[in-house]
């Protein structure tokens, strides 16, 4: 791993930190702020992930591989957003009680391992967003180094890559909560499904893939580039998502769109 493609403002906030605990999801953004905490501020910085049902296994498994692989220690701890109302009605404000859950878990264990704060991987590219959560991290006091160094999407792309972390070209994923649309209460057994159909769908050998979950319908959105290959595959997609449970499955010909959980399903 090479500590120089570290930029110095990233590096200077860092270092004002003193000590940092990295809230950590294995996507991109928060991987390549635990290696630079690790490089610039050595066993003073740390890295947690949440447990829950709403992450994948699959996800979990591989962030703390990613972990190892770049050499920075990384905690898991157990949150308990499925025990919150607030967030299982799955309203428009869902992914504020989300961070509720997640900074209830990360601050005591700052706190109690003697970590001076709390940092997330936010970038430039966020503040164009509807982010509930930055509400809930901004009310706790959370830092955003790769924010406070005017970091965008792409600077962080660029630095992984040269620090040679693999998940520089990872695409955006979110939580499995968030292939619900909103109003819909989330429940454990859609979540298990959601995650069985697109583990389906990606071992035909698609990477990007959302599986929106409307009662015993299946929406799939395939990332757009890969369109081409899921319109000659559509008989096998549907089908690798009726093995998870669902009774119709529609692959959307527009492909994956952020946020796509809130659009309505397409009729076929």
């Amino acid at each position: 791993m090479n500590s120089s493609v570290i930029p110095s403002a990233l590096r200077e906030s860092l270092t004002s930190l003193g000590s940092v605990l990295v809230a950590y999801s294995g996507g991109v953004d928060s991987a390549y702020l635990a290696y630079a905490a690790y490089r610039v501020l050595g066993a003073r910085s740390l890295a947690a992930i949440a447990d829950s049902a709403s992450l994948p296994r699959a996800e979990l498994d591989d962030a703390l591989a990613l972990a190892d692989e770049a050499g920075f220690a990384v905690e898991v701890v157990r949150t308990d957003e499925f025990e919150r109302e607030d967030y299982l009605r799955n309203a428009t404000d869902r992914c504020f009680h989300c961070k509720e859950a997640l900074f209830d878990q990360v601050f005591p264990l700052a706190e109690a391992r003697g970590f001076l704060h709390v940092a997330l991987g936010t970038v430039t590219d966020d503040l164009g967003d509807v982010r509930p959560g930055l509400v809930s991290a901004k009310r706790r006091g959370a830092r955003q180094p790769l924010l406070e160094a005017n970091m965008s999407k792409a600077d962080v792309r660029a630095a992984a890559r040269a620090a040679g972390l693999r998940v520089w070209d990872k695409p955006q994923a979110a939580c499995l909560s968030s292939r619900v649309p909103h109003g819909t209460p989330v429940t454990l057994e859609a979540l298990r499904r959601i995650e069985l159909a697109e583990d389906a769908v990606r071992r035909l050998g698609f990477s990007v893939v959302r599986v929106r979950h409307d009662g015993d319908h299946a929406r799939v959105e395939i990332g757009t580039d890969e369109l081409g290959g899921a319109v000659e595959r559509c008989a096998d997609i549907e089908e690798a998502v009726r093995s998870a449970g669902y009774l119709d499955v529609t692959v959307d010909p527009r492909g994956y769109r952020q946020g796509g959980a809130r659009l309505p399903v397409l009729e076929t």
